[in-house]
Formats: structure tokens, C-alpha cells, sequence
């Protein structure tokens, strides 16, 4: 396995992951699919050059079998607005799961993002997505913000 830059040619395959990004306990009130398709717009707009501010990395198998995506966006870090990076996508396939590819993924976003001038590196992250929660433990994140949501109607957010 080798992580190399994104090809905006491949975004077929890269889309093709995108909705493992909801494969955990999704809440009962939200459609899976909202997890992952407003980040899927942002891979189609990277792919067709108006994205400047983002970059992606792929993992790839030695056979060419893409199997894990990241895409992270440079931007002003929410409270000090020093520079910064947000990682918008993380997905490995399921066969690649427990074999170090999310790591190196993650590992090449934020070797970029220091290269690029960031000095911190944000994301978001469903609280009950316990798999993910304890990989960015792991890898040295803290959980600082707590999102709280009042639902007025129940089909609001479907």
C-alpha cells in the first residue's frame, strides 16, 4: 500500500468510499447520506479545479485498487483564526480496516498541512462514532467542542 497525491481522475473511485462514511450507528433522526454528500460536492468541485484551498490523498493497493481517501481543506482555525487545516474526509474500504491505511492517510493531511503553513489541524466527528473517536485519540486529538441540537420537528433534519 502507497499514499500518493489525489488524481482528480480518479474521482469515480474516490467517490465510491464516501458513503462508508456512514458505516456506524447513525443517529435514528439523520440520513446517512447527509453525512457525506455536501463533502462528495467538495471532492467534484476539487476534481474540477475550483477548490484550491482543499488537497486530497489516496491510498492505494499495488495492484491500483484505491482504498482510502482524505481530503482536508485549509482554512482560518474557528476561534484564533490562525492558520490552519480542517480534515473534511477520512474513509478507508472495509477490507482495508485495522491495517494502518487510515494512519498514513492521516499522517500525509497533516504532513501537508504543516508544509502549507497550518499550525493546527481540526475535524468533526459524530459522538457515537466511537471507532473514529478513539482513532483520533490515538493519533493525538482532543475532543474540545461539545454540538448541541434541538430538533423542532422530527423529519426537519431527514
Amino acid at each position: 500500500m502507497r499514499v500518493e497525491a489525489g488524481n482528480p481522475n480518479r474521482i469515480d473511485e474516490l467517490l465510491a468510499l464516501f458513503p462508508l462514511l456512514a458505516s456506524f450507528d447513525v443517529p435514528n433522526n439523520r440520513n446517512p447520506k447527509h453525512l457525506w454528500a455536501s463533502d462528495a460536492e467538495m471532492l467534484r468541485d476539487w476534481a474540477a479545479g475550483k477548490k484550491e484551498s482543499c488537497f486530497v490523498h489516496v491510498a492505494v493497493e499495488e495492484n491500483g485498487e484505491v482504498i482510502g481517501v482524505a481530503m482536508t481543506s485549509m482554512r482560518p482555525e474557528l476561534l484564533s483564526h490562525a492558520p490552519s487545516a480542517h480534515l473534511e474526509v477520512i474513509v478507508t474500504s472495509e477490507a482495508a480496516r485495522g491495517r494502518g491505511v487510515g494512519q498514513a492517510l492521516l499522517s500525509a493531511a497533516e504532513e501537508e498541512s504543516k508544509s502549507r503553513g497550518a499550525r493546527a489541524m481540526s475535524l468533526h466527528v459524530f459522538a457515537n462514532n466511537k471507532g473514529a473517536r478513539m482513532f483520533y485519540d490515538k493519533a493525538g486529538y482532543d475532543g474540545e467542542l461539545v454540538r448541541y441540537i434541538k430538533r423542532f420537528d422530527e423529519d426537519a433534519l431527514q
